[in-house]
């Protein structure tokens, strides 16, 4: 079948559509996910291999204008009533996944962007099918590259918010500086190319798994930063400028007088960044500190005859 066919787009289609229409058959149809339907796997093979050349500029020009078939292979004409394939065996595709040794047939497109984030992580899975090879005029093997090299690298939380960069001790004894990408979140994979283990083709990639550290009083919400800062009463009361950790370092905060426990305040841009590179900000609550025991406090307000009223009259009770 047409290659475009099995994709269901029409030719001319952009990389973009080439890509999208790919991504959701491979969504449909991969194994892991139809066990139990022989034909989904053969289906899965066909759109992978279409996806394969179509994703190749070189081979899909070559396809569109005819010397090519749908398995890669060139077209001969004349021979035998003409436009027959010759040999029919084609290079095989790759093995391992992002993370996992296998690398892949050298000049085959890297189609582990893909299955990232479409079965929750590519997990060492193999594309079924193959070609078949011992046929006559079948072609060698193109040299396999190395295996990936899996590694991971802790990160500390403020850190990974201000996207410092990490000293990273390869295998080989090599130490590289790691920067960390926009929007970096615990689990993110990072690509060094040929980082890897050598092999006839060239050296695999190192695959390198950030795991943000916790903080002992940071959080994160999204892309802002939550921390609960304790004030005393009298900051709470009369109001006071008072020093704030952040991720970037410490800075002074206004606290309003009268603050009660809970109130929230914002210091923007001392969060974690998105893909575009916008930080979100510090939300700093508020947690007024009593001191325990303080018995001219006791007689204060033993005394004093503001704070009457139910403040938990809101709730009903």
């Amino acid at each position: 079948m047409d290659l475009y066919a099995q994709l269901g787009i029409k030719r001319g289609a952009t990389e973009a559509e080439i890509k999208k229409a790919y991504r959701s058959l491979a969504k449909q149809l991969h194994p892991d996910r139809n066990q139990d339907n022989p034909k989904a796997a053969e289906r899965f093979s066909k759109v992978t291999a279409a996806y394969d050349l179509l994703s190749d500029a070189d081979k899909r020009a070559r396809y569109d204008r005819g010397e090519i078939d749908e398995e890669g292979n060139p077209k001969f004409g004349g021979f035998g009533g003409g436009g027959g394939s010759y040999g029919g065996a084609r290079p095989a595709q790759g093995g391992g996944f992002e993370g996992f040794p296998g690398g892949g047939a050298a000049g085959g497109p890297d189609l582990s962007d893909l299955f990232e984030g479409l079965f929750g992580g590519a997990g060492g899975a193999r594309r079924p099918g193959g070609s078949p090879f011992g046929q006559a005029g079948a072609r060698p093997r193109a040299a396999v590259k190395g295996a990936d090299v899996a590694y991971r690298l802790t990160v500390p939380f403020t850190d990974a918010a201000t996207l410092s960069p990490q000293r990273v001790t390869l295998a080989d004894g090599a130490t590289i500086e790691l920067k960390l990408p926009k929007g970096v979140e615990d689990g993110a994979k990072i690509r060094l190319a040929g980082k890897g283990e050598a092999g006839p083709g060239g050296k695999g990639d190192a695959i390198v798994t950030i795991a943000v550290e916790p903080h002992r009083f940071f959080t994160r919400d999204g892309q802002n930063v939550r921390l609960d800062l304790p004030v005393s009463l009298r900051e709470a009361v009369l109001g006071a400028k008072v020093k704030v950790p952040t991720p970037d370092g410490a800075v002074m905060l206004s606290v309003p007088k009268g603050a009660s426990s809970g109130k929230v305040l914002r210091i923007k841009g001392r969060g974690f960044s998105d893909k575009a590179g916008t930080r979100g900000d510090l939300l700093v609550t508020l947690m007024v500190d009593l001191p325990a025991a303080d018995a001219e406090l006791e007689r204060f307000v033993e005394g004093w005859a503001g704070g009457e009223g139910n403040p938990r009259a809101g709730l009903g009770v």
